[in-house]
């Protein structure tokens, strides 16, 4: 398998060794677990299209759109909270 260079910056670098130290693995493998655990947008949009039919045909709730937007909502103010405290965490080391 071919390598290939991704260039980052230095502290970027840094992050991701130690993530990979403190989990046992190399780089290379914490970027190959990276990239098969990040979705496109048409994978992300199949994957909610099985959900809704699943919900649909187990449980017989049919999701609407607008539920869809105020989950899509709700998950980008967590991820956000979530963000700003790993920030606030960083600076106050």
């Amino acid at each position: 398998m071919p390598d290939v260079m991704i260039r980052v910056p230095a502290e970027v670098r840094d992050q991701l060794a130690a993530v990979a130290e403190a989990r046992g693995t190399s780089l290379r493998a914490l970027m190959q677990e990276i990239a098969a655990q990040t979705l496109t947008p048409e994978q992300i949009q199949e994957r909610a299209e099985r959900t809704r039919a699943l919900l649909a045909e187990r449980f017989g709730h049919y999701v609407t759109d607008e539920e869809s937007a105020e989950m899509r909502r709700k998950m980008r103010e967590a991820n956000a909270r979530h963000r700003a405290a790993l920030a606030d965490a960083e600076q106050s080391r």
